[in-house]
Parts: C-alpha cells; sequence; structure tokens
C-alpha cells in the first residue's frame, strides 16, 4: 500500500472544496452580528461605573396624561416592524406616556448588521390628543409588543410584551393576558424599600421566514445590578421561554430575587371576598407551587392579607417553581369581561444547579384587582461579588395545562376551601365554636387507583398560634381523592397561623405538601 505525502500539492478541485468548508464554518460561526456575550460586556461595563438615571424626554402633554388619554394612543398595526416581510413574526411598538416616561433603545440584528429601530410618530394614532409635533418627533419607545399567527394562521395576535422596568408579559394559545414576569428584582418587601432594575435597551434577531422562535437580548441596568439577557421565545399551545441571563452586582444588596413572577390576588375559596360579588374568585393565579431538589412538590395557596406578608421556603437545587391558576372551570370566576379562567400559569424550570437558597412569596394588601400584589422570586444563598458574573438559566412555561406540571405518581390539592367552624349538635343544628375550618379536596392518579376504604391518613402540623380541633380525612366519591377538614382555634388573631398537611398510606407520603398561612384577622 502506497500512501501519499502530505507535502504534494493538492488538486484544484480539492483545494476548491476545502476553501469553501472553511467558508461555510466560518459564515456559520458568525451568523449574526451580535450575542449575548457582546450585551455581557456592556453589563459589565457598566458595573463598573457610576449609576446614571435614565432622563425623560417626555413633553409635559405626555407626561401628565391620564390613563383614558395614554389608551387613546395605539400603534397602527400596518405600520408593524417586518409587516412587509415573509416572517411569523411582527414588532409593535408602545408610545411613552404617564409614567412610561422614559425611552429604551431597540435595534434589530440580521446576520451582517446591528440596526437601531428609529422612533417613527406616523406608526400611532393619536386620537383627539393635541400636543407640537415637532416636540415629540425624536422620542423612543416605551416598550414593545411581539406578534405572532398563534390562534389561527391569518391574524397576527400579541404574544408577548415588553413594557416598564423589566417587566414581560407572554401567552400561549387560547390564553389571555394575566400575570406579569421580570428579569430581576432587588430587595422586595424590605424596610429600605425595593429597587427596581430596567431593560434600558434590546436587541431582536431578525427572523427567518420558518422560524418558530423569536430571539431577543436585553440589557439590565440599575443602582446596584446590571445584567445582560438573552430570551428564546417558542410560541405554541404552552409558550415557552428560555432565559439566560449575566448578572454583575454594583453594590450590595439584601435580596437577589431570579427569575421573578408578579401576579394579583384579590379574593378566591380560601379566602372569600368581604363583600358580595357575583364572582366566586378573583385572582390571576391561585398559589405558589415548588418543586424542590429533594422532589418534595408544595402547595401554597394565595392570600390577600391585611398586612404585608414574606413566605420563604428553604431549597437547594430547586426543579421548579410559579404562579399556578388551578381550577379553570368558568363557574369559579364568572368573568365574561376578563375571563381570569383563561389566564395563564407561569412556571419556572431552572437549567444547572442553582444551589441553597430560598423560594420567596411576597404577599401585599390591595383593595381591587388593579394592583399586582404578588411576587415570587429565588433568592440564592451565595452572592456575587461585586463587578463578578452570576450566571443562570432557566425555562418558562406559560400554560393552561396545570395537571402536566405535577408529579404523575402522586396527588395534589385541587381546591382550598374557608368556613366558620361549627360542630355538629344532638340536634343535627352546627354551632359554630369559634375555630377555622379549612377543607383541602387532594385529587390524583395516586388516589384514583386506591379503593375508597384504603387506609389513607394524614401528617398535618402547624404553628404554636393554632390549636387543632378536627383532623378528619374521608374518602370523596366525585372527585375520587380525600378531603380534609381541618379546624383550628386560632390563639392570637393579629397574627398569621402557618399549617401543612399531606396524605400518607403505607408509610409512604402519597401527596404534595399543602402549605397554607391563615393571615391575620386584624
Amino acid at each position: 500500500m502506497i500512501f501519499r505525502s502530505v507535502q504534494q500539492p493538492l488538486s484544484r478541485n480539492l483545494l476548491r472544496v476545502l476553501v469553501g468548508s472553511a467558508l461555510v464554518a466560518l459564515s456559520t460561526s458568525q451568523a449574526w452580528a451580535f450575542n449575548l456575550d457582546d450585551v455581557a460586556e456592556r453589563a459589565k461595563s457598566l458595573a463598573g461605573e457610576k449609576y446614571s438615571a435614565p432622563t425623560s424626554n417626555l413633553p409635559s402633554e405626555f407626561s401628565e396624561m391620564k390613563f383614558a388619554d395614554y389608551q387613546q394612543i395605539r400603534f397602527r398595526n400596518e405600520k408593524a416592524y417586518w409587516a412587509g416581510d415573509k416572517t411569523p413574526f411582527k414588532i409593535s411598538f408602545y408610545h411613552q406616556g404617564m409614567h412610561f416616561d422614559t425611552p429604551v433603545k431597540i435595534s434589530e440584528v440580521t446576520s451582517t448588521s446591528v440596526k437601531e429601530i428609529k422612533y417613527d410618530p406616523s406608526r400611532f394614532d393619536f386620537g383627539s390628543l393635541k400636543f407640537d409635533a415637532n416636540a415629540t418627533k425624536d422620542l423612543g419607545y416605551a416598550g414593545f409588543r411581539i406578534l405572532y399567527p398563534i390562534n389561527t394562521p391569518d391574524k397576527q395576535d400579541e404574544i408577548g410584551t415588553f413594557l416598564g422596568a423589566s417587566y414581560f408579559r407572554i401567552i400561549g394559545k387560547d390564553q389571555w393576558w394575566g400575570l406579569s414576569a421580570r428579569g430581576l428584582a432587588l430587595d422586595t418587601a424590605l424596610p429600605s424599600g425595593e429597587e427596581f432594575p430596567r431593560f434600558r435597551e434590546f436587541w431582536i434577531e431578525h427572523p427567518k421566514p420558518t422560524d418558530k422562535h423569536l430571539v431577543i437580548f436585553a440589557l439590565l441596568d440599575s443602582p446596584r445590578a446590571t445584567g445582560a439577557y438573552r430570551f428564546i421565545i417558542r410560541p405554541g399551545n404552552d409558550t415557552v421561554v428560555d432565559v439566560k441571563a449575566r448578572v454583575f452586582l454594583r453594590d450590595k444588596v439584601s435580596k437577589l430575587g431570579l427569575a421573578p413572577l408578579t401576579s394579583m390576588f384579590l379574593f378566591g375559596s380560601n379566602q372569600p371576598s368581604a363583600e358580595h360579588n357575583f364572582r366566586p374568585e378573583l385572582h390571576d393565579s391561585t398559589g405558589l407551587q415548588i418543586h424542590a431538589g429533594n422532589d418534595e412538590w408544595i402547595w401554597r395557596p394565595l392570600n390577600n392579607p391585611k398586612h404585608l406578608s414574606v413566605s420563604a421556603y428553604s431549597v437547594e437545587n430547586p426543579k421548579g417553581f410559579g404562579l399556578l391558576q388551578r381550577g379553570r372551570e368558568f363557574s369559579r370566576y364568572e368573568d365574561l369581561d376578563d375571563r381570569y379562567d383563561m389566564r395563564p400559569s407561569a412556571w419556572v424550570e431552572p437549567q444547572g444547579d442553582w444551589g441553597k437558597g430560598t423560594v420567596e412569596l411576597v404577599e401585599i394588601p390591595t383593595p381591587d384587582e388593579t394592583n399586582d400584589n404578588i411576587v415570587a422570586f429565588w433568592n440564592p444563598e451565595k452572592r456575587p461579588e461585586n463587578g463578578e458574573p452570576l450566571d443562570f438559566a432557566y425555562r418558562m412555561r406559560w400554560t393552561k395545562d396545570e395537571e402536566a406540571l405535577h408529579d404523575p405518581k402522586s396527588s395534589w390539592v385541587m381546591q382550598t376551601l374557608r368556613s366558620v367552624g361549627d360542630v355538629k349538635q344532638k340536634n343535627l343544628i352546627r354551632q359554630p365554636d369559634g375555630s377555622i375550618a379549612m377543607v383541602v379536596d387532594f385529587v390524583g392518579p395516586t388516589l384514583k387507583a386506591l379503593a375508597g376504604d384504603a387506609p389513607v391518613s394524614t401528617q398535618v402540623s402547624t404553628d404554636d398560634n393554632a390549636e387543632v380541633k378536627e383532623n378528619n380525612l374521608r374518602y370523596n366519591p366525585v372527585t375520587q381523592g380525600w378531603r380534609l377538614t381541618l379546624r383550628v382555634k386560632v390563639k392570637d388573631p393579629k397574627k398569621p397561623t402557618e399549617m401543612r398537611a399531606a396524605l400518607v398510606n403505607g408509610g409512604q407520603t402519597i401527596s404534595e405538601t399543602w402549605s397554607y398561612q391563615l393571615p391575620a384577622d386584624e
């Protein structure tokens, strides 16, 4: 066998093949003119500088306008960005006004360039508003919407918005706008006051005609933190968002809230309305669900407390957490205008090991449904040094399929009901005894497979502010699950009361943990 020497000259055809392959490899490695590392360099540089607060460029006609006037400013859909391109995604923009008084820079990324999308007032219909056009010709956009034909192929629906601080909202097919997410939350619910980082600049990749995803980069900035973010958004029945971030601290932070979610809870079955209301429940989310690293599942129904409340769950390497809208029967809400039964749950799945920390839940009193009063986030135990990067990634699911988020081999809480505690007398009249009754229905395939006389029992615990007067578990033939009635006597009504319960069979836990804080009455 004869081997050619590697010193021999290459043929012209082979040379062309090798050069062509090299060019393909080069073009592949330079597929885009911009990536997360570019944003991270900006974020790192900013972290080393003194914070410079954004300045408003809005004339008083816009900065002092009322909400009704701001609603008059409508985007002309025919002016959407990429409207003439053969791509399923389009972009529309929010005008500045009211408290949205500082512009964000938005750029388009292609394989060869990065180009700013300049403010264009012709994209908006201003209704009957009167203002000086010359004074507003160089404004910017307050944020943007993502349009995609998610429900029907011939209609561009809004599936995502980025507007205000680091807030964004996402929906999937046949979903209505509900809870929000944020890039970062700093010192939420602390007496020192919360800091709201903002996305000051965005870069959006121009999608190809066949793309089913959209890539967005964002630069975050605040007095004590900067950050670089990449969002890959995949619309569908569940819209999935893959988030990759690199955060830098400028100064000490007491609570570093990663993957924060913001929602609304006014009243529900566990905390009925104090006034008569034809709507039995009114909320964007029913409760907080946690899948801990040790495979424990926790369900915490939400409250609208009379005083600020913070609950923290110590977890190592969480597998998931989120604010869920459990219970989608229309009869739970009876609201034809706001369709709370159609609002999505948001589920966060950490990618990689997040270490030790706490999933924190903040509940804020609210008199009506116009205020987001619920916040949930991950607070890591280990913080980066100032100027050092904190890299983390997670996947978000915006879904109405809550059953897919449960452990299929276990069971979960279908509903939590609150009632006045009473005792049935010999004459069959129920006599209130000053206690509070919590009724918890557990359902799921584990329970459905058991006979109605199976020896299922409970593990129940409360803090020292409650005395358990009744712990009654019985089979529920309607749900093919088990119903727990927990009647407690609260010792000090001015204090909240913590309760936990789970189902056990044959020494094995067969349900998630119901963890509830009975709010203080005063």
